[in-house]
């Protein structure tokens, strides 16, 4: 690395400023990566943490699921039946605006669910649902409004009153919090007329949740469909869509990386031929002089990477509490890991015109 140490000194100010370029790439890779974790656990984190393998929807319905897929509670019990399945319970799901006794105004997710299911969220205080009359558990998000156990919810436009009885974690759905409620009392607000509920509104759900050894992929009962949890978080609004638009600027990203660095060493490489013919004159092989150069790009490489990640980690720290920012260990490491590896690859075409560099040309050749 002889050469390539000395060029690294002797043309820092070239080096640096690739650096800079890289760094800023590795930071806005991080960024990146903590906005695509922020939103999905905004829209799904509640769907997340639930405690079932996969969902059974209407199979008429194939898209956006959770907003219009109605089923037989009924169906449950047809899902119990089938091998493999190990339990079995409608949910419904559903987006309202409310308002709390104290006058606070917010929209929620109410998720119905039956008392004592594996659908049960775990509580960081208070009483399961229904452990009152309409009581209902309320998740971070809501609690942070103002909101608190004993505090009483209005539905807006149809005026059915739900009290809060329990907190839970930072679920959400649709970057909406979640409400927890009686499947029975989610039915009441679903059917949307107070004092005036049929009873064939107490037998309906938007899915059955399923708990099951296996896979379940496109079986059908009951006119019901079953799709796995994670692919279910496509039926939620605006997941596919927002999760395909950072997953296409991440991958322009790292194109453009690659681009970039090639780039730069594509020109250095034509500027210091006199110096690669000098070596090869000298006995250097063309390996030895790729390999050279090789290692001056994953210095750049490696050094710009880690400097500008944890720009990019401070600054995903000092995110405000509102944006939906979640750094993950992993997507980030996976996104240096690309940067590095494409960066290399660029480079690595750029400095293949150093095998064919004539030694001639160290000693005057080319005259």
């Amino acid at each position: 690395m002889f050469l390539a140490l000395r060029e690294l000194r002797f043309a820092r100010g070239r080096f640096l400023l690739m650096g800079a370029v890289v760094a800023l790439m590795a930071a806005l890779s991080v960024i990146l990566s903590g906005l695509s974790s922020g939103l999905v656990d905004h829209g799904v984190s509640g769907l997340r943490d639930m405690k079932a393998d996969s969902f059974a929807f209407d199979e008429a319905v194939t898209s956006d699921q959770f907003s219009r897929s109605t089923v037989d509670v009924s169906a449950a019990g047809d899902w119990r039946a089938i091998d493999g399945v190990t339990d079995a319970t409608p949910v419904g799901s559903a987006l309202v605006h409310a308002e709390s006794d104290a006058g606070v105004q917010f929209s929620a997710a109410l998720f119905g669910i039956a008392e004592g299911g594996f659908l049960a969220p775990e509580l960081l205080d208070g009483d399961p649902v229904a452990s009152a009359e309409n009581g209902v558990v309320i998740s971070e998000g809501i609690a942070n409004e103002g909101l608190a156990i004993g505090d009483v919810i209005t539905i807006d436009r149809i005026g059915t009153e739900l009290t809060v009885v329990g907190t839970t974690g930072s679920a959400s759905y649709g970057h909406v919090a979640i409400v927890y409620l009686p499947l029975a009392t989610w039915q009441e607000v679903a059917y949307g007329i107070p004092g005036e509920v049929p009873s064939s509104a107490y037998e309906i759900a938007t899915a059955i949740a399923l708990q099951h050894d296996g896979e379940l992929a496109d079986t059908e009962v009951a006119g019901t469909a079953a799709i796995s949890k994670q692919e279910s978080f496509n039926a939620s609004p605006g997941y596919e869509a927002e999760t395909s638009t950072m997953l296409l600027i991440q991958v322009f990203l790292y194109v453009i990386s690659a681009l970039v660095v090639g780039a730069f060493f594509t020109v250095w490489t034509v500027q210091r031929q006199p110096e690669i013919a000098l070596l090869k004159a000298m006995g250097a092989s063309s390996g030895y002089v790729v390999r050279d150069a090789l290692a001056q790009v994953l210095v750049v490489l490696l050094g710009a990477t880690a400097l500008g990640g944890a720009a990019g980690w401070a600054l995903g720290a000092a995110m405000p509490e509102g944006m939906p920012f979640v750094l993950e260990t992993i997507p980030v490491l996976t996104g240096f890991a690309l940067i590095i590896v494409l960066g290399a690859a660029g480079a690595l075409v750029a400095i293949r015109q150093i095998t064919r560099v004539d030694p001639l040309t160290a000693l005057g050749g080319a005259r």
